[in-house]
């Protein structure tokens, strides 16, 4: 059994590496997402997106953990 700490790590070392490349990564919409823009003003509500993502992720967790 791996302890806590090395999940932890693990864990921590993954997040830093998905950041890193979302931040490069150029940014995307998908229809649905609400988009407002403004002068000098936008506001993205990515609902689809977060949705999608979350749909996916769920998926993947119910494919491990079985």
């Amino acid at each position: 059994m791996i302890g806590l700490g090395k999940i932890m790590l693990l864990l921590g070392v993954f997040f830093l590496i998905v950041g890193l490349i979302l931040t490069f990564l150029p940014k995307f919409h998908m229809p649905g997402d609400i988009i407002i823009k403004k002068n000098d003003f936008t506001v993205i509500i990515p609902i689809v997106t977060s949705i999608v993502i979350s749909i996916i992720l769920t998926v993947i967790a119910n494919f491990i953990l079985k």
